[in-house]
């Protein structure tokens, strides 16, 4: 096993390349916060035509596509260097040469480069939980009514009662056809609301039934309500980072592995960069007779189907359980043992071939 100092060294040696650091802070500290910072400064110079800049909706946005993807890609960047960069700089002669054991020397890049990704990680994404917790929106939009926060199903139903035409007209309906028959509000200068085609237009509903079907209306969505936060929830925040962590964990690790088995990092990073923007993407969407299997032991998707819930897909094409529906399912189980299997696989891979190269 490698000594404390093994490892030290090795962090020195990764930090060193100032290139590599300043990219890597760049994509996951410099990214988010440009971002981020662009949407405060037009918030505060135009509140009415820009919204604002936190928000749950800002959080799984930047979280499933800036920082799921482009931690991947920097961690994998840092895993392939630090696989390869004693043999292309020609110092991996002088180390053989000192008697250390190759193992070690190989199994020291795991921690040295895992300190320097997930500290990054952890900076950048802290300053997403912070700016999306303290310049959230003051009021929700649901169905594109804006709604106070955090109301209970009694005070919806009551906020509901005295603005019945926006809830008739905007929220989900299902109402009971026997006790609301055609029922026939204006909800704009032209159209009425969901008359069947062909029915006569019947006549127009009392200010009490209007308001009767919008209780109605309203204690039905109040499910899909109380799911619509300001600003992200501290367990959303918590199981997020952690699995930013975990995604970033893995492509450090599987860098480190495909970079000291191929010698040299420009052709690994390419492997991996197609690997996560590319073929992940569609083999988690298309359902391949008789591959189905080996689809699944693809690592990212194993990752993806441990999104935590309120999150929008990784992948795009809408978040939630229609966002979901489209990813090829994968149990909770079997994900673990696909990523237990690529990180113990590539380990092996790595060290092997550092073990047995020639010096």
């Amino acid at each position: 096993m490698p000594t404390a100092s093994m490892v030290s060294t090795r962090t020195m040696e990764l930090w060193r390349r100032r290139g590599l650091m300043i990219t890597i802070a760049a994509v996951t500290i410099g990214l988010p916060s440009l971002f981020l910072g662009i949407r405060l400064v037009l918030h505060a110079a135009a509140p009415h035509s820009y919204g604002p800049a936190g928000g749950s909706d800002v959080f799984t946005a930047l979280v499933a596509g800036v920082l799921y993807v482009f931690g991947f890609i920097v961690a994998a960047a840092l895993g392939c260097t630090a696989g390869s960069v004693d043999l292309t700089e020609g110092m991996f002669r002088h180390l053989v040469v000192t008697g250390r054991s190759r193992l070690a020397l190989y199994i020291a890049r795991i921690p040295a480069g895992l300190a320097i990704i997930t500290s990054m990680m952890a900076v950048g994404y802290a300053i997403v939980c912070v700016v999306c917790c303290l310049a959230a929106p003051t009021s929700v939009s649901y169905n594109g009514v804006n709604v106070p926060a955090g109301l209970s199903k009694t005070a919806l139903v009551s906020w509901a009662a005295a603005h019945p035409k926006e809830v008739v007209c905007n929220f989900n309906l299902n109402l009971d056809p026997t006790r609301f028959p055609g029922l026939n509000v204006q909800c704009g200068p032209t159209q009425s609301f969901k008359l069947p085609p062909g029915q006569p237009v019947p006549p127009a509903p009392t200010a009490a039934q209007i308001r009767a079907a919008a209780v109605v209306v309203a204690a039905q969505n109040y499910v899909g309500y109380k799911e619509i936060f300001l600003s992200p929830p501290i367990p959303l925040m918590v199981d997020a980072g952690l699995w930013l962590l975990l995604e970033a964990a893995i492509g450090f690790i599987v860098g480190l592995g495909l970079g000291s088995l191929l010698g040299q990092r420009t052709i690994a990073i390419m492997v991996m960069v197609v690997l996560e923007v590319i073929l992940t993407p569609i083999l988690a969407r298309a359902s391949i007779p008789h591959l189905i299997n080996a689809q699944r032991g693809v690592v990212g998707i194993a990752t993806a189907n441990l999104e935590p819930n309120g999150l929008s897909h990784v992948f795009g094409g809408g978040g939630g359980p229609s966002g979901r529906s489209e990813l090829l399912h994968e149990s909770v189980p079997v994900a673990i043992l696909v990523i237990i299997g690529w990180l113990v696989v590539w380990t092996a891979l790595g060290a092997w071939r550092m073990v047995t190269r020639d010096a």
